[in-house]
């Protein structure tokens, strides 16, 4: 049976009554019965939300299509009608509002409040917030890792506020780290408002990022642990709490978070989550660190030829190049093209703008008249490093490399050069991290200088080399002065002594900077004054310092956050040039 034409004016004279549930039910009836159970189940909703998204029909023709067809053109008028709708109120749903009752931890359980843009969602599966049990050794480590943890909650056990009390007394790092927290979670304690039994409020100290709860200990909690497990250890305690948490609200993930490796894979023995603290970690992997040098792709010339500009400054050639290598570009980055039968380039970006960037030519060093203090490059990185330090406008370069790249040998000879000859600085002010390859051999008698003699042994040599190759024919009493010279503008100075120190006019070098945290490097940085140059040499192969790696040193940390800076740089120096055994040696051992 053919349907009625429609009428001419459908959208305009339509009755309120088409907008109702009942003639929503009458045009249902005119669906298949598979359409019309999938309607049904949202009949609850209001007409006009439902009939503004129409599902067209994709079916086969024949004649038992034609109603569906027409009913869902139907629909779509009834979309596009200009009307007002009813309100419509859900049953389902209360007519009041009724906020949920903090439940301590249980506060996953609730419904989750409207959630603001910018927001991260919580990356749990079922949408509750994890639970971290922190260990001793995260506070001691960082005393801002209460704040490092988002949306996220946070557990104290009653043995790890112990643990602290036993550590904080002292002069060391670990203890300063420990009075510290405890400062802290003296603050979130006496937060206005706040119920250790609900959870304190980790922003109520400011730290705007930190949107989750910390909550303490508060009752004894038992687990069964293994009977293989002394119960007295402070880490089985720990262990034993991360259980009972996990019994307790087993739809909350709960996971201990610790510097301990060994407490770790036992934890992972017991079947409960582990993980290191990873905020502490500039890089996850030490190949992704910036090396400060980028090779130009092969057919580089070939497309800057219609576009690049090139003018001449004094000794230096600048090249304004664009397109998309631009963008891998950072301010001071050293940028190279080697090709067979093509003439290469070296350069530095001095400048980038949108798209485009400014490359200045590099004074070559390897050539004899730019010798530094009688040292010449042997190869691309130096020469690369070389132009870093002898660079006024630079006051802030780090150098990595493996063992014989020449480090400490530029760093003293430019220093010498700027000093002596230029008078650029008053004094060269060297110091390095005080941490033994072996075991300690006790106290050292003499002042500062004297018991930093022994740790100066690098310096003694690279002297030795400088002063050899300066002092040409002058004889031994030439010499014995020349050396005298050097040695009255170089002061040996502890890292133990720097806080509060400002240099000025100085030059400072900071050897085996990979055995610096990231808090040190801070301190050692900051004590620049007007017209003072930091340098940072270190091997990130070769680290001392215990509980550091590549991705926490300061080094890696100092690299990092300093790239793209105009007044600082990087190269990573890659060829062994102090022997052909050190050079094998490094790569084989």
């Amino acid at each position: 049976m053919p349907l009625p034409p429609a009428p001419a004016k459908r959208a305009a004279l339509l009755a309120p009554d088409a907008y109702t549930l009942k003639g929503t039910e009458e045009t249902l009836d005119m669906l298949p019965e598979p359409e019309r159970a999938a309607s049904g189940r949202s009949a609850s909703a209001p007409l006009v939300a439902a009939s503004a998204a129409p599902t067209p029909a994709t079916t086969k023709s024949g004649s038992r299509n034609r109603p569906r067809k027409a009913t869902a053109s139907v629909a779509a008028d009834l979309a596009t009608a200009p009307v007002q709708a009813p309100a419509v109120v859900q049953r389902d749903a209360p007519a009041v509002p009724v906020a949920p009752s903090p439940q301590a931890i249980e506060r996953g359980a609730a419904p989750a409040a409207p959630r603001r843009p910018n927001q991260r969602k919580s990356s749990t599966p079922n949408g509750l917030a994890r639970l971290f049990v922190l260990d001793t050794n995260v506070l001691l480590h960082d005393p801002m890792s209460l704040f490092r943890f988002e949306e996220h909650d946070i557990f104290l056990p009653m043995i790890v506020l112990e643990e602290l009390d036993g550590h904080k007394k002292g002069m060391t790092e670990v203890a300063r780290n420990g009075r510290q927290t405890s400062r802290t979670l003296d603050a979130l304690a006496a937060q206005a408002g706040g119920d250790m039994t609900k959870g304190l409020k980790l922003s109520a100290t400011g730290h705007s990022t930190a949107r989750g709860l910390l909550f303490f200990q508060t009752e004894p909690l038992d687990a069964q642990l293994p009977t293989s497990l002394p119960q007295g250890k402070a880490d089985n305690q720990i262990l034993g709490v991360v259980q009972a948490l996990r019994d307790k609200y087993p739809q909350r993930e709960v996971i201990l978070v610790s510097k301990d490796i060994n407490m770790r894979v036992k934890a992972r023995a017991l079947g409960l989550a582990a993980d290191d603290y990873q905020n502490d970690k500039t890089l996850d992997d030490g190949e992704l660190l910036y090396s400060g040098a980028l090779a130009l792709p092969q057919d580089f010339w070939t497309r800057q030829s219609k576009t690049i500009e090139s003018w001449q400054s004094g000794s230096h050639t600048f090249y304004r190049v664009s397109g998309p290598a631009v963008a891998q570009f950072y301010i001071n980055q050293f940028v190279y093209f080697e090709a067979p039968g093509e003439p290469s380039l070296y350069a530095r970006v001095t400048e980038i703008r949108d798209k485009t960037a400014v490359l200045k030519t590099l004074k070559d060093y390897t050539h004899l008249k730019n010798a530094v203090w009688g040292v010449t490059s042997r190869n691309r990185e130096q020469n690369f490093a070389l132009n870093l330090l002898m660079d006024p406008e630079v006051d802030f370069v780090t150098l990595a490399g493996t063992a014989g790249t020449g480090k400490t040998l530029m760093a003293l000879a430019s220093g010498l050069t700027q000093v002596l000859d230029d008078r650029r600085y008053t004094e060269i002010i060297m110091t390095r991290a005080t941490v033994s390859v072996g075991e300690d051999i006790g106290f050292l008698p003499g002042t500062e200088e004297e018991k930093m003699g022994p740790w100066m042994g690098a310096l003694d040599d690279n002297l030795e080399f400088l002063a050899k190759g300066d002092g040409g024919n002058a004889g031994e009493w030439g010499r014995a002065a020349t050396n005298e010279l050097i040695r009255s503008r170089i002061k040996v100075k502890s890292m133990n002594f720097m806080r509060g120190r400002t240099f000025m006019n100085k030059y400072v070098i900071i050897d085996e900077a990979q055995n610096l945290t990231p808090k040190q490097m801070k301190t050692l940085i900051t004590r620049a004054g007007p017209g003072t140059k930091i340098i940072c040499m270190g091997n990130l192969a070769q680290i001392d310092t215990p509980y550091l790696t590549e991705g926490s040193s300061g080094l890696t940390f100092a690299v990092d956050r300093f790239k793209g800076w105009p007044h600082g740089g990087h190269i990573t120096l890659a060829r062994g040039e102090r022997s052909r055994l050190a050079d094998y040696a490094s790569e084989v051992l």
